[in-house]
């Protein structure tokens, strides 16, 4: 699933980073991509050092410099990264008809299975803010795209280009992406600004806005500067945004299931109860 906007700075990493810690709370094995020179995911999941990072792996997209490549988070065995890398700018062209933009579907397509460990049941691409070769790619080798926006109007704009980026390289060279949805970030429920955006989102994108939202709360930047998965922060801000992801990462592992026939516990309603009874 790739994670974009173009338009930076409305939380792309947060939400891929949302995302994996609700795969972890519920034993989805996951990979984190870091397509961003910088780097932003890669800092918040600590991963292990690595020989070799993102920038190698589009340079020569083999199987051992793939293995090479990921390292095991801190958060634990459930979530491991590609590391990004802060010279993977010079991939990010802008060639129309770019022949480099397969690079990262051939390396994924070599993805390790350790002996004894499951595959991996999600992987997340988290995008840079811009049209360039690094998101093209990525939206080349997914299945799903996620548009993530915030409810300003520059932000709009941004989910409305992402959308179109999406239509044209699912025309062009990968006819099975399908937009998974448009999320909004950092909502204000009492913000008439806020209520207004989301409106006018609707309008444009119809039933492809998520019927969950992310609220705007400091745990998130304080999770974040932790280190540590939202689901571990344990303030009720967290606990807020987490049953959030919970219910996006369901729909998303419902629509991974449409499509490969993977059978994974998805039921949102169950996470929504859990988190009532711990609330109360």
């Amino acid at each position: 699933m790739a994670v974009l906007s173009l338009k930076g700075g409305v939380g792309k990493t947060t939400v891929v980073l949302g995302l994996a810690s609700a795969a972890m709370r519920r034993g989805a094995r996951t990979l984190v991509v870091d397509l961003d020179p910088q780097c932003n995911a890669t800092a918040s999941l600590e991963p292990e050092e690595t020989a070799r990072g993102l920038s190698d792996v589009l340079a020569h997209p083999r199987a051992d410099v793939l293995r090479d490549a990921i390292g095991r988070s801190a958060w634990g065995d459930e979530v491991d990264v590609l590391v990004g890398s802060e010279d993977a700018e010079i991939h990010n062209g802008h060639d129309r008809h770019d022949r480099q933009l397969a690079r990262l579907t051939d390396a994924l397509s070599e993805l390790p299975v350790e002996e004894g460990e499951p595959p991996y049941q999600l992987v997340l691409l988290d995008c840079p803010p811009s049209l360039g070769r690094l998101t093209r790619s990525a939206l080349v080798a997914a299945d799903r795209a996620l548009l993530v926006t915030e409810p300003t109007i520059f932000a709009v704009s941004g989910v409305q280009r992402a959308f179109e980026a999406v239509q044209s390289e699912r025309t062009e060279n990968n006819p099975r992406l399908q937009p998974l949805g448009v999320v909004v970030n950092r909502i204000r429920q009492r913000s008439q600004e806020h209520q207004f955006r989301i409106e006018e989102l609707r309008d444009i994108f119809g039933p492809l806005v998520m019927p969950v939202s992310l609220p705007d709360r400091l745990a998130v930047q304080q999770a974040q500067g932790a280190c540590m998965p939202i689901h571990q922060w344990g303030t009720p801000g967290a606990r807020e945004v987490a049953l959030s992801f919970n219910l996006l990462l369901a729909r998303a592992l419902r629509a991974g299931r449409n499509r490969h026939g993977v059978e994974l516990d998805d039921s949102g309603e169950d996470d929504a109860e859990e988190f009532d009874e711990q609330d109360a």
